[in-house]
């Protein structure tokens, strides 16, 4: 769990998966959404990915990322019930 809060602890990281929660992207189509490199991007990603809040799915020459939702769904359970103690 403490990997997801640290990859959710960057205001940049939650733009992403914001976009994300619209439709599955590239890295190029969400790098379009940011004034920062492409490898800037790619980096957030692999945090993101590391903390299984992403999926990748390769499609041709580019990886599409999406939300892992049920990761997210865990993470929440799990943190409600430390305060439901």
């Amino acid at each position: 769990m403490n990997k997801v809060f640290k990859a959710l602890s960057d205001e940049t990281r939650r733009e992403i998966l914001k976009l994300l929660s619209e439709k599955p992207m590239s890295a190029g189509e969400i790098a379009d959404n940011f004034n920062m490199s492409k490898p800037s991007i790619s980096k957030h990603l692999d945090i993101l990915n590391e903390a299984e809040l992403v999926v990748r799915d390769r499609q041709g020459q580019f990886i599409i990322y999406s939300i892992n939702t049920s990761v997210l769904q865990r993470v929440l359970s799990g943190f409600l019930d430390i305060f439901n103690k």
